[in-house]
Parts: C-alpha cells; sequence; structure tokens
C-alpha cells in the first residue's frame, strides 16, 4: 500500500510548520531574555556557507507552498523574502498554512507517476509526483525546519527533541 500524497506532504508540512512556529515562539522569547536583538538571532547561521535562520524559514515555506501547488496544480501565494523579525516569520509561516490548508485534498491525490517540473534559474529538474515528494520536496522540507532547530539550540534555546516533534 502506497502513502497518499496529501499523507506524504500537506499533513507533514502543516505539522512541521506548526512545530517551527512554536520553536520559533521559544526563540524570540529566549533572545529577549538574554538581552540578544532580533536581528542577531535570525541571522545566525551554523557555518559561513549556510544560510541564517530567518532563511531557513523561508526556504521551509517556498518547500511547502511549492510543493502544494505543483501536485494540486493550484498557484501558491507569492512571499518577497523579506522577513526581518520573529513576527514577520510568524505571519509567514501563517500564511503558508492558510495555502496548504486551501488545497483540496482531492487535488493532490491522483496519479503519482505524473511529470512534476522544478525550474530553477540554471537547471530544471523533471520527476514523478512520487519521487518529486520522496527524494525532493520532503526531505528539503525537513532539511531546513531541522537546520532552523539547530541553529536556536545551538545559540542555547532551550527546546528539545519533543519540540522538534510536537504533540504526539
Amino acid at each position: 500500500m502506497s502513502a497518499s500524497l496529501y499523507g506524504s506532504t500537506a499533513a507533514q508540512f502543516v505539522r512541521g510548520l506548526k512545530n517551527l512556529s512554536a520553536l520559533l515562539e521559544k526563540g524570540a522569547a529566549w533572545a529577549k531574555e538574554n538581552g540578544k536583538s532580533e536581528e542577531e538571532v535570525l541571522n545566525t547561521r551554523l557555518a559561513d556557507d549556510m544560510y541564517p535562520l530567518a532563511r531557513q524559514v523561508q526556504i521551509t515555506s517556498d518547500m511547502s507552498k511549492g510543493a502544494i501547488a505543483r501536485l494540486s496544480g493550484v498557484a501558491a501565494p507569492a512571499m518577497e523574502d523579506n522577513e526581518v523579525t520573529f513576527a514577520q516569520l510568524q505571519e509567514r509561516i501563517a500564511k503558508t498554512l492558510r495555502f496548504i490548508e486551501s488545497v483540496d485534498v482531492a487535488k493532490l491525490e491522483g496519479d503519482e507517476s505524473r511529470e512534476i517540473v522544478v525550474k530553477g534559474k540554471n537547471h530544471e529538474l523533471k520527476f514523478t509526483a512520487h519521487s518529486y515528494v520522496t527524494t525532493f520536496a520532503v526531505p528539503n522540507f525537513y532539511f531546513h525546519v531541522t537546520t532552523a532547530y539547530n541553529i536556536l539550540r545551538h545559540l542555547g534555546v532551550n527546546i528539545g527533541k519533543f519540540d522538534f516533534i510536537g504533540q504526539v
């Protein structure tokens, strides 16, 4: 039995985005309690060649809304990637959640072998719907959620495994 495209994407993205929102709440509270500016926290990165926290959140949003849009044939909302505060990132997550939750579940189901094309600046990636979900969209989503978690944890925010996983 194969997993549904909805269960493999939208359901996981909603849960992951809600958990990311809760992580950011704890990060914002930690920053305030420790006299750190939002700018300092949101610009923290784990390594020089990695994106900072704010960009990790933006990419998490982009990966999830882009996947749902490609799989459902519904246009994703445009977002400018200009968030510089915790509140702005929370609004971006909320907007992403509203979009994902607005898409009819039936639009996400169907032919798992249909072609999905992801266009980059200088390249084009082609997948089946199934391989797009399992080898690109979901792994990228979790990579960026995990990296956001790790940045906060590295800073000293009191978060753990169950903050990442969420309510079980």
